[in-house]
């Protein structure tokens, strides 16, 4: 379920994209997001960091895509937000020696230091690649590409994502009793 709610606003900033054009679609994007971190809220009683950055980014970068009337802002808020992401999380393992995912999760599930060190790094990678990938579309190509490339980038994170809980698999230890 909350795979389909993250996924839902920009299914539905494409199909605004698509019946009307990417301001409707921006206003569509604003919209939506305030409405599933709402939901977000609802269920889990708060907001993570990294969804009151990504609200706090669509909204001002949507503003300044509506008012100004220029496209470039809404296309580069992905870029920024992934940049920043790979700068807070590198500045973070290697000058302030701390690991956010394990602080973030490390609650939730326990695996061992260079695993939580591993996946910060990839993190990092990960972030650096999809800001570059992004900036790469928005030069590049149109903005009729580059929403397409919202939409099929989704594929990105989810394979990211998979590979991540593979890698980690074999390092969680099980709580449960032998039988």
């Amino acid at each position: 379920m909350k795979i389909l709610l993250d996924f839902l606003p920009i299914v539905l900033f494409v199909a605004a994209y698509k019946f009307y054009n990417i301001y409707v679609a921006t206003g569509v994007l604003m919209a939506a997001t305030v409405v599933q971190m709402a939901v977000v809220y609802l269920i889990d009683r708060r907001l993570q960091t990294m969804q009151k950055v990504t609200l706090a980014l669509i909204l001002l970068f949507g503003t300044l895509t509506l008012v100004l009337q220029d496209d470039r802002f809404i296309k580069w808020k992905p870029t920024v937000l992934y940049g920043a992401m790979a700068i807070a999380l590198a500045v973070a393992l290697w000058i302030l020696k701390k690991n956010y995912l394990k602080l973030l999760l490390g609650s939730q599930m326990e695996l061992p230091d260079g695993v939580w060190m591993r996946l910060n790094v990839a993190w990092v990678i990960y972030c650096a690649f999809m800001s570059a990938i992004n900036a790469y579309v928005v030069l590049n190509f149109s903005t009729e590409a580059w929403v397409e490339f919202k939409l099929w980038g989704y594929a990105f994170p989810l394979v990211f994502l998979v590979a991540q809980g593979i890698y980690i698999a074999p390092h969680l230890k099980n709580d449960e009793p032998a039988a």
